[in-house]
């Protein structure tokens, strides 16, 4: 960590090396910022704590910064980062003031009114009940530090969502208007701002790539190209749905993805586990799997990028059984593709593009089918990870064009 104050400063000159922070919680808990809270809350996984005279006001994750292109771009709004409002596009100037909510992963709300949207700072998955008293209490405080009284509230189109339930809720007992947003509508209008798009420009084609989300059909989206506005939007291409065996047990188990889509690509005569890497199937109840797809029995179809990244870590024993963290596969994948050369991803893997009715469907077929032939041949594994990463950019270019 770099310093950032004076107590900081004075630790560091005691240590030689680099010191690396985490936050102070438990995995799925809100950050402990108390001292009375810190010794029960941290007991057992800490060997000291630091105590201050001085209480903190408000819990401040760190923020989380990337450099791409030789710029920095912010991926978490944190301490340092939050709050700061964002500059929408001039014709935003008569924008109502509107309570912006989104998805429950890696959750955040926007206090939006004319020119200025003014993000939370992140906090966190609302998956238990302390992070959904946390966001509770968040909105109430930067509502009333900021004086922001919104006249609609937007939510996403997922009734499952907590984020969801609690803007749902909080229009109603307020007599506000309800605005459902689609979950990859919203990435791409996000991006439009963050751009500076006018609304007077028109609507764009848009990519927008990640795990799920609900779509306007009712299925699971997570690779859709769009045509959109700030305030429409129209799909117009998929990445091919499978289906996810198990439910969120394929989002937590990548070996049954890569099953899903080795038997949709070349059906469960036309490949076997004997052509992977020794270890991807080993003990897997296959047989129960390919039951479930075929039943239709807990195995929704979905079009997700997100996936499709897992199951080509799985292909490549880059994954474990059962990730531990959110993106653990594509985040192997990509640090495995960091070490091919530029010359290794030349050779994009292919996809066939196909109409089914209004839709072009990006399908992954000829992909897998270059990916075992790589894997017979002995191409190394950073060479097939550039290769993967190429064909998936390829496709969504070619058919967005």
């Amino acid at each position: 960590m770099l310093a950032y104050a004076p107590l900081h400063h004075l630790l560091l000159a005691r240590r030689p090396g680099p010191l690396v922070m985490t936050s102070a919680n438990r995995a799925s808990a809100p950050q402990i910022f108390r001292d009375d809270d810190a010794r029960p809350g941290l007991e057992g996984i800490v060997d000291a704590i630091l105590g201050h005279t001085r209480p903190i006001a408000r819990r401040l994750e760190d923020a989380v910064v990337e450099v791409s292109a030789s710029r920095p771009r912010v991926l978490r709004r944190g301490r340092g980062q939050a709050p700061r409002p964002l500059d929408w596009p001039a014709d935003f100037a008569d924008a109502p003031p509107v309570l912006a909510l989104g998805g429950d992963l890696k959750s955040a709300a926007c206090l939006s009114h004319g020119r200025k949207a003014l993000l939370t700072h992140h906090l966190g998955d609302l998956d238990t009940p302390a992070v959904e008293e946390e966001f509770s209490a968040t909105l109430a405080d930067y509502a009333a530090v900021f004086a922001h009284t919104p006249t609609a509230v937007a939510v996403d189109l997922h009734p499952g969502y907590r984020a969801t339930q609690f803007g749902t809720a909080f229009a109603a007992a307020h007599g506000l208007p309800l605005i459902g947003v689609q979950h990859h509508h919203a990435h791409i209008a996000a991006t439009l701002a963050e751009a500076g798009w006018r609304r007077e420009a028109g609507p764009v084609v848009g990519i927008a790539l990640d795990g799920l989300g609900l779509g306007d059909d009712g299925t699971l989206w997570g690779a859709e190209i769009l045509i959109c506005d700030y305030v429409a939007s129209r799909r117009m291409a998929r990445l091919k749905p499978i289906p996810l065996a198990g439910g969120d047990a394929a989002s937590r188990e990548p070996w049954r993805v890569l099953l899903a889509h080795l038997d949709a690509a070349l059906g469960p005569q036309g490949w076997s586990p004997a052509d992977l890497p020794p270890g991807v199937f080993a003990a897997k109840p296959l047989a129960t799997v390919r039951a479930m797809i075929a039943k239709g029995l807990n195995a929704p179809l979905a079009s997700s990028a997100g996936r499709l990244f897992d199951a080509m870590a799985a292909l490549l024993s880059l994954a474990p059984d059962t990730l531990s963290f959110e993106g653990e596969a594509a985040l192997a994948l990509a640090a495995c593709a960091d070490a091919a050369t530029e010359e290794d991803g030349a050779q994009a893997y292919p996809f066939a593009l196909s109409q089914t009715g209004d839709l072009l469907d990006l399908d992954p077929t000829p992909l897998w089918r270059a990916v075992l032939a790589d894997r017979a041949a002995a191409v190394p594994a950073p060479v097939c990870a550039a290769r993967f990463h190429a064909g998936v950019a390829q496709a969504f270019a070619d058919g967005a064009a």
